[in-house]
């Protein structure tokens, strides 16, 4: 590999959530602890440095030493297609891109959009929490079609109960996670292909989030659902946030082909601009970040290797399998028989770790931690030893 991803960079004082947080994570109720010794892995932000093409725009930015408002050029909308034509085969008109400043804030423009108070809005529990908050928050209805989980730690759709929901006279939206977080889980072709045939028989709104579609392990496909469901049904959102390590550059793209629907998600959302250096980061990275990825793919997959190996080694009792997709592990702790405090307790307190509570999740998620694993191995190896020695009892 190319670039360097053990290397430590030091993330304090630099406005990181992450890492300068600690009074917004303990007011977020993750942890009651958190001091110059915490590890944070709790959320989707790697602690890995971006691509040096990325660098090298910002710094050009930087150089024209006026920061004023902004257009979004041709070579924007250009890259946003060339990047997803080459990745994976799929044409994007230009007219059809609508800027949003975060993935979470168009899923919540697409809610006061499309839908009316008390409509239903199918979910995949255990979900990403902001679904739920956005729905609840606009005064829409959570119906959870909730995955299955298997004996081999795996998740499948349970199509009757999604058709059940999807048929009800109230609901008129679903939200695809694909890949899905937290559980990694890439949908294939014929799942992709029954969730869009059932949305199209009770006109129902497909809003796929597929951030995570970048980040997928070497042996994986990822499949776009504008490939496989009828477009005038369809809004995708697209990001550079997950896949280059931006999140602070608030830039995400969607993709709404139908004309009507684009218009209504523009007039919700308002009038917007963005920041010449997320013009300039979109450009550099869909243009020239394809090596990086792929080298951030190989560590990715190998630091999962890790984890994975020294939980099997280490905490047998603790299930997890290697996601298809995202850089989320997902780890059931239900074999030990405590409670989620006690298990929450000896890793955010006493082993000084930030994970995520699977119960924020969903009710399925209450005997789950998630693990958020795109950190140098070292730290990443320091999280796991602190983890292990507080359940040495336990084995």
């Amino acid at each position: 590999m190319l670039n360097n991803f053990d290397e430590v960079v030091n993330r304090r004082n630099t406005y990181s959530v992450k890492w300068d947080g600690g009074k917004l994570i303990k007011e977020m109720g993750l942890t009651e602890r958190y001091d110059e010794e915490t590890i944070p892995l709790f959320t989707a932000d790697m602690d890995l440095p971006v691509p040096q093409a990325l660098v090298d725009a910002l710094h050009k930015t930087v150089e024209n030493r006026i920061y004023g408002y902004s257009i979004f050029p041709d070579e924007y909308y250009k890259a946003i297609q060339h990047w997803f034509k080459k990745r994976h085969d799929w044409d994007i008109d230009k007219d059809h891109i609508v800027y949003s400043p975060g993935t979470v804030h168009a899923i919540n423009m697409a809610i006061r959009a499309y839908t009316e108070p008390n409509d239903g809005i199918i979910i995949q529990r255990p979900a990403y929490p902001p679904f739920t908050t956005a729905i609840e928050g606009n005064g829409r209805t959570v119906l959870n079609n909730a995955l299955l989980y298997d004996e081999q730690s795996y998740y499948t759709i349970d199509f009757a109960d999604f058709e059940e929901k999807a048929s009800q006279d109230s609901t008129k939206m679903f939200i695809l996670c694909n890949p899905h977080n937290p559980t990694g889980r890439i949908f294939r072709e014929d799942e992709l292909k029954r969730l869009a045939e059932i949305c199209k028989k009770h006109q129902v709104l497909i809003v796929a989030d597929e951030i995570h579609g970048d980040l997928i392990r070497k042996n994986e496909k990822f499949i776009p659902m504008a490939k496989i469901a009828d477009n005038e049904m369809l809004i995708t959102c697209t990001a550079i946030n997950k896949t280059f390590n931006v999140a602070g550059l608030h830039c995400t793209n969607m993709v709404i082909p139908n004309l009507k629907l684009r218009k209504q998600f523009i007039k919700t959302m308002g009038h917007q601009m963005t920041s010449p250096f997320t013009i300039s980061a979109l450009i550099a990275v869909y243009n020239d970040g394809e090596e990086w990825l792929e080298d951030l793919k190989t560590y990715i997959d190998g630091t999962m290797e890790m984890v994975k190996e020294f939980i099997d080694k280490k905490m047998p009792k603790v299930k997890v399998v290697i996601p298809e997709g995202t850089y989320i592990m997902w780890l059931d702790f239900s074999a030990y028989n405590i409670t989620p405090e006690e298990v929450h307790d000896r890793i955010y307190n006493r082993a000084n770790v930030l994970l995520e509570d699977g119960s924020m999740f969903g009710e399925e998620g209450t005997a789950f931690q998630r693990i958020c694993i795109p950190s140098p191995r070292s730290l990443i190896q320091t999280a796991l030893d602190r983890i292990a020695k507080e359940f040495e009892d336990l084995q």
